[in-house]
């Protein structure tokens, strides 16, 4: 069997493997570890300029690559990475705390899934954060973890974790990261562009009532979004249930005019778990592509290997 069929069956294992049992614990995490490991490069290395965040951002990938394969196995490499199981679970419990009208609880808790401050959020508020975070990061934990498992093996699976890994704690442009966290969200751009499309595009086949207004979506809203791939899987996620999404939101006390994705009414917290159905089938939908990918090559090799 060819290199890709293996691949792709491993990297299905290792997404079964999440929803079967969920991530690592927390104290033996491989990407708390590499957290832990990459705040003392940066203390290292950090200068208000970008010549040494792209050596901070570049020492981290090799880290990963490296860590992916010491592991020798792209299954659990997959499942070490990915996060799919307790992204949905997350949102699952913020949507029935904003659902029951206990707003204070999920406004504590949704900080587990956005950035964004949400103190003064309403129950429409909460659930529009919870659909954008769960669109943007099912790509985040679960589809870019496996379209760069398929295409590199455990290395490939872990060099993406430790690229998105870095975004998160100095891609911000803030004062102190504007030039030492550009390398990595510009690589973690680089590094999401083809998964979030994929995204898109399994969100379109499971809702293909509404495909069209899901590429329309993509096209007119997504450009505007200051994320070249969050903006798309958002724009999506929005079509499919046609509610409307973005939006001013505030990081501490800056405002950001985000634009609005999508048509229809503001969603609500009845809406979450509609979004976590549609997150959870395009998972569903990638383990079976990825299976049909590894029975493709078996066959194959099979035709090969009588002729």
């Amino acid at each position: 069997m060819n290199r890709l069929g293996k691949r792709c069956v491993a990297v299905a294992a290792g997404l079964v493997l999440d929803r079967l049992v969920g991530e690592p614990p927390a104290d033996v995490h491989p990407v708390a570890s590499f957290g832990r490991t990459m705040e003392r490069v940066e203390e290292a290395l950090w200068a208000d300029r970008r010549l040494n965040g792209a050596v901070y951002a570049l020492s981290g990938a090799v880290m990963g690559a490296i860590a992916g394969s010491a592991a020798g196995s792209t299954a659990v490499a997959t499942w070490a990475v990915a996060s799919g199981r307790e992204l949905r679970r997350v949102a699952s419990r913020i949507g029935e705390l904003a659902g029951s009208g206990d707003l204070a609880e999920a406004r504590a808790e949704l900080p587990s899934l956005v950035g964004r401050d949400t103190s003064e959020l309403d129950a429409s508020g909460i659930a529009a954060a919870v659909i954008e975070s769960l669109a943007e990061n099912s790509v985040d934990a679960v589809i870019a973890p496996a379209f760069w498992a398929a295409v590199a093996g455990a290395p490939g699976a872990a060099a993406y974790r430790a690229i998105n890994t870095m975004d998160a704690m100095v891609g911000r442009r803030d004062e102190r990261y504007g030039n030492f966290g550009w390398a990595a969200a510009r690589l973690d751009d680089v590094a999401n562009y083809v998964p979030a499309r994929i995204f898109a595009g399994l969100v379109a086949v499971l809702r293909a009532d509404r495909a069209r207004e899901i590429l329309a979506a993509v096209r007119r809203d997504a450009t505007a979004h200051p994320s070249p791939n969050a903006g798309v899987a958002e724009a999506a996620m929005a079509a499919a249930m046609g509610r409307e999404l973005g939006g001013p939101l505030r990081y501490g006390t800056v405002t950001e005019d985000r634009p609005l994705l999508g048509d229809g009414p503001r969603p609500g917290p009845e809406d979450v778990p509609t979004a976590v159905r549609i997150a959870d089938q395009a998972e569903w939908v990638a383990v079976t592509i990825l299976g049909l990918a590894w029975v493709a090559g078996w066959l194959r090799e099979r035709t090969r290997h009588r002729t």
